[in-house]
Parts: structure tokens; sequence; C-alpha cells
């Protein structure tokens, strides 16, 4: 068995990231974070990537000349710390196509609704549990899918439900879900650690991996 190591991707405060950092610590989460990259150098997930003696990179257009420039320094650093998966945390760009050919059916993304709902370009952050609250729903929750060149239509590994308290707000919504998120990502990861999910060769996107059933059934078990 291949040992996981992931790189991650991410614009923002990065808690998910050091959800999956703590996870590591605690020898729950069989696996190596490589490196951290970001598009903005102030994000907190590259203090927290440095915090842990990380390798930390700004990498944006800015950095690199041009949004080509940004795929050749990913690309460069992926074969460099020999990355084998790549996971997004609150990215907020999209990924080169270039990236997506060179780990074809190994980068991994977290949505903060039930994918297909409240998905696709524009549908991030607290915009998602604004529009959520704005259409009443009372249930909402968390998707985490594989990515390819089109946003949030990937095959969906793992979908876990939020219940919406009566009057919520937006942010309560966001805390809930975040929560949720805490919960889910780090087994996410575990199971391809543990090849309870396997990155196929398939260009079908519902076919990018494939999931044990043993697994599957062990995260249904979670929300009973």
């Amino acid at each position: 068995m291949t040992p996981l190591r992931f790189a991650a991707l991410a614009s923002g405060g990065g808690s998910n990231l050091q959800t999956l950092l703590d996870r590591i610590d605690s020898r729950e989460l069989p696996a190596n974070c490589v490196f951290v990259a970001s598009n903005n150098s102030r994000a907190m997930a590259l203090d927290r990537a440095r915090q842990k003696g990380i390798p930390a990179y700004h990498v944006s257009s800015k950095t690199e000349g041009s949004e080509e420039g940004v795929a050749v320094k990913l690309l460069n650093l992926i074969e460099h710390h020999s990355a084998n998966l790549l996971v997004l945390a609150g990215y907020m760009k999209k990924v080169p196509d270039a990236v997506l050919q060179k780990l074809h059916n190994r980068v991994v993304n977290i949505h903060p609704a039930l994918l297909p709902e409240f998905g696709g370009q524009g549908f991030y952050g607290h915009h998602v549990h604004e529009a959520v609250v704005r259409q009443g729903k009372t249930a909402t929750g968390v998707t985490i899918h594989m990515v390819n060149e089109e946003y949030d239509k990937g095959q969906i590994v793992l979908q876990r439900k939020v219940n919406i308290p009566s009057g919520a707000d937006a942010e309560t919504v966001g805390r809930l879900v975040l929560a949720k998120e805490h919960d889910s990502y780090w087994r996410v990861l575990k199971a391809f650690a543990e090849d309870d999910i396997v990155p196929t060769d398939s260009r079908d996107p519902a076919h990018a991996v494939q999931i044990h059933p043993r697994w599957l059934e062990q995260m249904r078990a979670l929300d009973v």
C-alpha cells in the first residue's frame, strides 16, 4: 500500500486543513501532508502549515506571472513533493486542467451543501448558507466529491445531512455545517489511505473512484 501523501490548496482560514493535521497528529489519519499552497499570501492556512513544519507556498498569477505559470508551479510542487492526492480545503480558484490531468481522479473537494443543490460557480462559503436560508430549507449538509473540469460536478464520495433549526440564520447554518465538515473530511482521506476509496483510470466522471460498500455502510451509520 502506497502511503497517502496529500497536498492541500486553500484560500482562507484553513480550518478543515487544521482538522486534517490534528487527526494526523492523533494517529487517526494515516497520512502525510506534504505541502500547502494558497493563492492568498495572507491565508491562515499557510500559517497553520508552517506551524507544523509543512512546506507552505503562495502560488498565484502575481507570483508566477500568469495562470499558466500557476499551473506549472503547482505541477512542479506536486512532482517535487511526490503528492498522490490533492485536497481542496476552501480553495477559491479553479484547479488548472493540467493539474487535474496530472492527478487524474486524485483531486477531492468539500462543499457546504448537498450537491447538486447550491453548487456551481459562485456558490461557496456564506453564499451557500444564505441561499439555503433564503429558500427556507429545513436541512442542508456536506458533500465531499471528486474534482473535474466542471464546478461541483465530480463523483460524490460522501454526503452528510445537517438539520436546520427553526429560525436559524445563515451564520448559524454555517457553524453547523462546518462542524460536520470537520467530522467528515478526515474520514474520506483515511478511506483513501486505507484503500476503501481507490482512484480509477476511468474518463467517466461518475466512476472516478471505487468505494468499498463496507465503508459506505460505516459512513451511513454515523448519522443514524
